[in-house]
């Protein structure tokens, strides 16, 4: 059970890392106003700040997730 977890975890990790760039957008009227500026840093800043929050959640139900597994192994 324990290799089967290990699967579970390295599959997750390897949906994150395909999944950055889709993730990687904002909403068209996000994308319509930050594409008129020169810099675009400001657009670089939202796109991070998508993914930070998208992110957050798949952590923490992840870490939940581990733990009932520990408790359940014992």
């Amino acid at each position: 059970m324990y290799k089967r977890a290990k699967i579970i975890v390295f599959l997750t990790l390897v949906l994150f890392v395909l999944g950055y760039n889709i993730g990687y957008s904002q909403c068209s009227m996000c994308r319509a106003v930050l594409q008129s500026e020169e810099g675009q840093a400001t657009a670089k800043g939202i796109n991070n700040g998508i993914i930070y929050l998208m992110a957050i959640p798949y952590i923490l139900v992840g870490l939940v997730g581990w733990k009932v597994f520990q408790i359940l192994k014992k």
